[in-house]
């Protein structure tokens, strides 16, 4: 369901660019260039359409928006990470010694060195 609403809030992101990008603040966008030419709806009409489209969307935005962030799974639900983030939790889970608990390691003894054997005399 999340993944289905994250593309249909980038299909209305892509959507409601197109739409300002058509429209101009000071009404010469797109609409004006239909000026000269006979059409069913007018200059004005056009606008309006352009603009009435522009809050729709935005409006299917924010909804979409409010949509997804109710269909996330829960942390329970999702799968666990990565195997980096399994070995993270079960490295903090374990128990660490301090070197208070850890067992005294006992001095080497010193012993003396065996002299060499001399080698075998060649024939």
């Amino acid at each position: 369901m999340y993944t289905v609403v994250t593309v249909l809030i980038i299909i209305v992101c892509v959507l409601l660019i197109l739409v300002v990008l058509v429209q101009n603040s000071k009404g010469g966008g797109l609409a004006s260039g239909f000026a000269g030419s006979n059409q069913v709806m007018g200059v004005k009409k056009t606008s309006d359409f352009i603009e009435k489209l522009t809050w729709g969307l935005a409006l299917t935005l924010v909804v979409l928006c409010l949509v997804a962030s109710f269909s996330l799974p829960n942390k329970d639900a999702r799968t666990a990470g990565s195997s980096i983030q399994e070995q993270i939790d079960n490295a903090s889970s374990a128990p660490q010694k301090t070197p208070a608990q850890q067992p005294a390691q006992q001095p080497v003894q010193n012993q003396p060195a065996q002299p060499a054997q001399p080698a075998p005399a060649k024939k």
